[in-house]
């Protein structure tokens, strides 16, 4: 296979495809020895049929379609990387006239990814983002670690109380008729936790171990399962244990089991100053969100209508598998919602448009910079990427095998980010928002 470059007109590239005649031939052949088994030809047993009779009886170009199939698709992305297109839609495609012993030629037309002059990328102006950790902050991660650390004990002598565990047994009804799904034993409950329908847990306070409780609710009219929304129900709830939280003392010993430091002291000094570094990352990532929302205002972008298609596909696919996780399906998602799948991507091009838009930008300002990354980079990324995952950078790459180059080109994209956010100009936040 041969690959010839025609011309350039924007970013619609025109090329050919050249196959000589033995390589014609030979995919022909493997067509012809791939499907002889499904063809009868009256005179020959199933699949013993020779190539000549069974193109005599339908036709010398019988297997000429299925042949050219499988050459475009060995060929058409081994092409596209020699000749350095990113396509952006399907390609329009011309066969020219099949001729014994001539090399056969397939013309194609894509549509690449836009190369435009990026405007004003240098000097973008940029809010500062400043966050200070304080006291506060140190108190609440404190208390984020110490709920880690914390026991449960069953508790004696009292009520139930907010925020206390009790191991129910309950038995929902709705009209004197138990319902599917409504009932559960040794089940473990928070009070005030919002776990249950509205009102549940409410009338499971101040009760006693052993009580049995008559709870009465009702289930909201946006409730998910439509036989049980609206409806009036009642739970004959047994309460068999309390169980409380114990949470250990801030101290010392507290700071020396949690951490390699002796002292509290000490631990919240450096609980601090992870906690600003963690602050500093984020308000980074949030200057640099205002720089390519900048970068976006200042450019306006014929979108190309198949890369938003493309984009809303991502997207109503990444709602899909987010929605999976939680056992919910985009379909049942969409019909709570009241919408239909049309009026959703509707409402998600405008996001859509941005994201392509904001890719454009940022590819062109690669191509105009000449921005790459080199390969100390990308074995950097690459074993931050496989320490996820218990990695090293060899195994990482192995791991994403041909999608590596997807790899690459985000790493270069990160680079082109960082550079405009380089060039922007950071001004102090309005005063309100010190």
């Amino acid at each position: 296979m041969g690959c010839k470059f025609v011309s350039k007109e924007g970013s619609t590239y025109k090329f050919d495809l050249v196959f000589t005649a033995e390589e014609f031939e030979a995919a022909v052949d493997k067509v012809y020895k791939a499907n002889r088994g499904s063809i009868q030809i009256d005179g020959f047993r199933k699949g013993k049929a020779p190539r000549k009779i069974i193109e005599n009886y339908y036709g010398a170009d019988v297997f000429y379609s299925d042949a050219l199939n499988d050459l475009f698709d060995n060929s058409y992305s081994k092409a596209l990387d020699e000749l350095e297109i990113e396509p952006i839609d399907y390609p329009k495609t011309e066969l020219s006239e099949i001729k014994k012993g001539e090399d056969v030629v397939i013309s194609i037309e894509v549509a690449g990814f836009p190369e435009i002059e990026v405007k004003n990328y240098k000097g973008l102006s940029v809010e500062k983002a400043v966050t200070k950790i304080g006291a506060k902050e140190v108190k609440e991660e404190l208390e984020r670690i110490q709920k880690t650390q914390s026991r449960m004990e069953t508790v004696e002598g009292r009520k139930t109380k907010s925020g206390d565990t009790v191991i129910i047994d309950f038995v929902g009804s709705i009209d004197g008729v138990e319902f599917e799904g409504g009932s559960a034993e040794n089940y473990e409950l928070v009070l005030g936790s919002g776990q249950f329908i509205p009102g549940f847990e409410d009338q499971l306070e101040n009760q006693e171990v052993g009580a049995d409780v008559e709870v009465k609710v009702t289930f909201p009219e946006e409730y998910g399962a439509e036989d049980l929304a609206g409806k009036d129900a009642v739970f004959m709830t047994k309460i068999h244990e309390i169980k409380e939280e114990i949470l250990p003392e801030i101290d010392d010993d507290f700071a020396s089991d949690v951490s390699e430091f002796e002292t509290l002291a000490d631990f919240k000094k450096d609980l601090k100053k992870d906690l600003q570094k963690k602050a500093d990352d984020r308000d980074a990532a949030i200057m640099k969100d205002r720089a390519l929302e900048a970068l976006y205002n200042e450019n306006k972008i014929d979108t190309p209508e198949s890369m938003i298609k493309t984009e809303l596909d991502n997207m109503m696919q990444e709602v899909d598998q987010q929605l999976g996780y939680n056992g919910i399906s985009l379909e049942n998602y969409l019909q709570w919602m009241g919408k239909t799948v049309e009026e959703f991507r509707e409402e998600s091009k405008d996001e859509a448009v941005r994201r392509v838009n904001t890719r454009i930008l940022l590819k062109n300002i690669v191509r105009l910079e000449n921005i790459d990354a080199s390969e100390e980079e990308i074995n950097e990324e690459l074993k931050a990427f496989g320490a996820q995952y218990g990695m090293d950078e060899n195994q990482a790459a192995e791991a994403l095998g041909s999608n590596i180059k997807y790899f690459k080109e985000d790493v270069v994209t990160k680079k082109a980010i960082d550079f405009v956010f380089s060039e922007a100009k950071i001004t102090e936040p309005k005063e309100e928002e010190k």
